[in-house]
């Protein structure tokens, strides 16, 4: 289990890469971002995007996935998220990119009223296949502390 102790200040992580499909930026669309852009090759010709593009909010919910899973898969004693900070959609989102997700924590403190949680913040980046980056946020976590 990974407690606020374990947690390093400007350690790095990688949290995994997920692949884009056509299928899957036209499903979240359709529920949750029906803009032209996100649904139609031609529409989305008009546009800036050139093509078909995901929804920003697509794009945050394949990062959440990805943060997940790896939460799960190395058991910390996450409580949550209060929320974020500074999120930016940098570049285009496109069916066929692979996003590759990484983490730094940039800071971590105590709770003062809860001696048995923390939090931290992480500073998240999103890049595509080619190393650009697509999206950026500081997310705010809260998490146990080490039992006595």
């Amino acid at each position: 289990m990974i407690y606020f102790e374990d947690l390093e200040i400007g350690r790095e992580e990688v949290f995994g890469s997920v692949e884009v499909t056509r299928e899957e930026v036209i499903d979240f669309a359709r529920r949750w971002d029906p803009q032209p852009f996100h649904l139609s090759d031609e529409e989305a010709a008009k546009t800036h995007f050139g093509r078909l593009a995901a929804s920003g909010w697509h794009t945050c919910a394949m990062t959440m996935g990805v943060i997940a899973r790896r939460v799960v898969q190395e058991q910390q004693a996450g409580l949550g998220s209060p929320g974020l900070d500074e999120l930016r959609w940098l570049k285009p989102v496109y069916p066929g990119d692979t996003l590759t997700v990484r983490g730094t924590v940039i800071d971590k403190t105590p709770s003062r009223s809860k001696p048995e949680i923390g939090s931290f913040r992480t500073r998240t980046v999103v890049t595509n296949q080619n190393g650009i980056e697509v999206m950026h946020f500081t997310s705010i976590v809260l998490i146990r502390r080490r039992p006595a």
